[in-house]
């Protein structure tokens, strides 16, 4: 039976429910530690999931308005979808590919090995590499990742062996199907891979971990962990000596009910999490709270992104099979002499042919964008992800007019490629161009940016409080019992997808809430 907390009870208050939240949840409960965590969307189990793309992209995405700005094209192609992430119970979880890589050593110190590059605002972690490797074999472990832990790794579909073939061909030598968190066999009471390829739609077969039927059961189970779903997160509180109280928050009816908490966390992606704790300002904490620095909002990264498409004589069908189960890493290296700093990773991917209409080229026309469709069946393709420079005027900001259904100012995301980011993002097309035409591909089609699923900073690591928001532990540098517990505590973005680096950092700041609350510092 799941606990259920009273509203005066002192609970740890997590906000959100994905990769961070779900996993810092559990791991506080399995210590035995009362936790609610509050999450803004529905509670979707996986007989909820449909295999069609529109239906899912309507009933889990953050569809809440937003608006953008900047010189990125997504401020043109979906002024008000700067983020395809989810609005439910496991968060991006449900949604994302499953694709878990460490960062590298010289990733965790960009300030370090990339030097003063103009324009950008680099910071070194105020971890390593080494001090976080016991929590990344953890959080491999928890979600059963192929490559580790004796754990095979998923078959390559025909999508994967024309990406090996011409990483062959360009004597590419580190590519394989990928480090996913993805059952290749059964295990961990879930069933293996039934190569449905509908992933970003949420997994039918629960075989891709996602906090949402993995993390959040067991925490429920121990009696120590509540879900309230539908519950959005409007505003932290806090007492005279400056240490948080609660949460103020809303269900589905517009009711607004206020938790007591110990400790809050705030797990709500990038852009909730800045934009709670601006909107949480008080007088005492006139620019929002753990804002002493001005840093909240700021240093927002997404990855440098992009796709490569190629068409081939024979049919490829590269939705069949897992969507992202392959990858080639020779080029995450840093290695100035290619132009920038800093590396990018090819990662196969394939969207259903709704999703190439609306992201290949969005508002293209006529006969060259249609005649690509209809070579579908041939198309072979890859998702390009590097790392994109912290820029301190890129961020989350509270927008001045417009508000939410719930009268709070809604966030205004601003972004504008480094220079760095399109150095980097011209290579990987020409590389990934050439890797394909190695194999015989009869036309390369380079598709922009969508809609990021990873975002990271605006909340940031940093050794000192007045250079970011929170601390190795992602605790706030000015308030001891309020924590971030999502990608906005990235200092840097790295070349790896950012949810193994996530999990990781949940588990080991359960750790550190976990003893600090034992010895009362907390």
């Amino acid at each position: 039976m799941a606990a259920k907390f009273a509203l005066n009870e002192e609970v740890v208050v997590i906000v959100g429910s994905g990769a961070g939240g779900g996993t810092l949840g559990n791991e506080l409960a399995q210590k035995g530690i009362n936790v609610v965590v509050l999450e803004a969307g529905k509670r979707h189990e996986i007989n909820d999931f449909e295999n069609d793309e529109w239906p899912m992209f309507d009933k889990i995405s953050w569809l809440d308005k937003r608006t953008t700005s900047g010189t990125w094209r997504i401020a043109k192609d979906f002024p008000n979808l700067p983020t395809w992430i989810v609005k439910a119970v496991g968060g991006s979880t449900v949604h994302w590919a499953g694709a878990s890589l460490r960062f590298q050593e010289h990733e965790f110190k960009t300030r370090t090995h990339y030097g003063a590059v103009a324009g950008a605002n680099l910071l070194d972690w105020p971890i390593t590499l080494a001090e976080l490797e016991p929590y990344y074999a953890k959080a491999e472990d928890k979600m059963g990742v192929g490559g580790t832990n004796g754990i095979p790794r998923l078959p390559g579909n025909n999508n994967y062996k024309v990406l090996a073939a011409g990483a062959k061909k360009m004597g590419y030598k580190d590519y394989h199907s990928g480090n996913m968190a993805i059952n290749s066999q059964p295990r961990d009471g879930r069933g293996s891979c039934q190569q449905i390829g509908f992933c970003f739609q949420g997994c039918k077969s629960g075989a891709k971990w996602s906090t949402l039927y993995t993390e959040i059961p067991k925490g429920e189970q121990t009696g120590h962990l509540e879900i309230r779903a539908d519950a959005q997160v409007l505003k932290i509180e806090h007492n005279a000596a400056g240490l948080v109280t609660g949460v103020l928050y809303s269900d589905a009816k517009g009711n607004r009910s206020f938790q007591k908490a110990r400790v809050v966390c705030v797990a709500g992606n990038s852009i909730e999490s800045p934009r709670l704790l601006l909107n949480s300002a008080s007088a005492q904490f006139p620019n929002g709270l753990a804002n002493s620095s001005g840093q909240v909002g700021k240093n927002y990264m997404r990855h440098m992104t992009g796709s490569v498409y190629a068409t081939f004589e024979q049919p490829v069908h590269m939705y069949r099979g897992t969507t992202m189960a392959g990858i080639v890493r020779d080029e995450a290296r840093h290695d100035t002499k290619r132009g920038f700093v800093g590396g990018y990773e090819m990662e196969t991917v394939s969207l259903g042919v709704p999703f190439m209409a609306a992201f290949m080229d969005p508002g293209s026309w006529g006969r060259d964008f249609s005649s690509a469709m209809d070579a579908y069946d041939n198309m072979a393709g890859m998702w390009l992800v590097g790392e994109d420079m912290a820029q301190e005027s890129n961020g989350v900001t509270l927008h001045a007019t417009e508000k939410d259904q719930f009268g709070l100012p809604i966030p205004n995301v601003q972004f504008s490629d480094h220079a760095n980011d399109i150095a980097m993002r011209k290579h990987a097309f020409g590389q990934g161009s050439a890797l394909y035409q190695s194999v015989g591909a009869k036309r390369v089609i380079y598709t922009p940016p969508y809609p990021s699923t990873h975002n990271m900073g605006t909340n940031r690591m940093s050794a000192r409080a007045q250079d970011g928001v929170v601390n190795q532990w992602g605790q706030s540098h000015d308030i001891k019992n309020l924590f971030v517990s999502d990608g906005s505590q990235f200092t840097s973005g790295a070349s790896e997808n950012p949810t193994l680096t996530i999990v990781a950092l949940a588990i080991r700041q359960a750790d550190f809430i976990a003893g600090a609350m034992r010895r009362k510092e907390l």
